[in-house]
């Protein structure tokens, strides 16, 4: 397909799935956030095994436990890649191939938003992947390359990430454990929990929505759980509304929040469409 210009009201017209990072402490209910979705159009991919607080939702679920078959189900929802070289991941060489195998994607129509739990576990699963391949061993002494494996594990895994991001059409959600680090300055910050520390702080980057699921105190002692979704928060959590439609603070209900970074009619959180003509002492001034 030749390249050609969309114009305003295709785009406006298109069907835009949000892209999201669920960041939170274990123990802090991101899984449970899967009750608050439609379930009937909602693709579980339960990575890491630990659906037992969702044992009775009603989801379909994919249960991938390795590498090329994580690999192969991105493939098959976001599409083949033309710039991608028929040797290379997510070409249309390896889009025809996991078709022949997974089925037609027209299976994947009925579902609007695809649950991931969690990237934590999918880059532990990656790195075991990479530590088997060449690049993860010396040319010279054929011993393993500590170096080489993480070095894959990075480009391997933001490709992965960007592929999903890819998926126009639907909502993504990608769940990370919250953990906190001390940075060179021996200052403390907070970090998706991934098998390699390069790739939590690029993900911020890549994603749409970035937003850490934990327990505020709004001065009744009472702790309660909500969305912290916009950057420069006072504690410090990582968050990220590109959508520009989310309050600081969201309450924990996964559908609704999408809704609202969907929402195109909604007006941007502090963002004015009309400008107000300077007064006759501003202009003398």
């Amino acid at each position: 397909m030749s390249l050609r210009i969309i114009t305003a009201d295709e785009r406006a017209g298109e069907t835009r799935g949000v892209k999201a990072l669920i960041l939170g402490v274990s123990g802090v209910g991101k899984t449970s956030l899967l009750r608050t979705l439609d379930t009937r159009k909602t693709l579980f991919l339960d990575v890491e095994a630990g659906d037992l607080s969702v044992q009775d939702v009603a989801v379909d679920t994919i249960r991938p436990k390795t590498w090329p078959e994580l690999r192969n189900l991105a493939c098959w929802m976001g599409g083949p890649n033309p710039s991608r070289a028929d040797s290379q991941t997510y070409s249309q060489a390896h889009y025809d191939h996991v078709v022949s195998t997974l089925g037609d994607p027209a299976a994947l129509e009925k579902y609007d938003t695809l649950f991931v739990d969690s990237i934590t576990v999918a880059s532990r699963t990656c790195f075991a992947w990479a530590q088997t391949q060449p690049e993860a061993f010396s040319e010279k002494t054929g011993k393993p390359d500590t170096r080489g494996a993480y070095g894959l594990l990075g480009r391997e895994f933001v490709e992965w990430i960007t592929q999903l991001q890819h998926i126009r059409d639907k909502n993504v959600v990608l769940l990370s454990i919250l953990d906190q680090m001390e940075d060179d300055y021996k200052r403390m910050t907070w970090v998706a929990q991934t098998a390699g520390s390069a790739i939590g702080r690029q993900l911020p980057g890549i994603i749409d929505e970035v937003l850490t699921l934990t327990e505020i105190d709004f001065g009744d002692g009472k702790p309660q759980r909500a969305f912290v979704c916009q950057y420069g928060n006072e504690w410090g959590f990582p968050a990220k509304d590109r959508s520009g439609r989310l309050e600081p603070l969201e309450p924990p209900h996964l559908g609704d929040l999408i809704a609202k970074a969907a929402d195109q009619k909604r007006q941007r959180a502090g963002i004015t469409t009309t400008i107000t003509p300077p007064t006759d002492a501003a202009q003398s001034a």
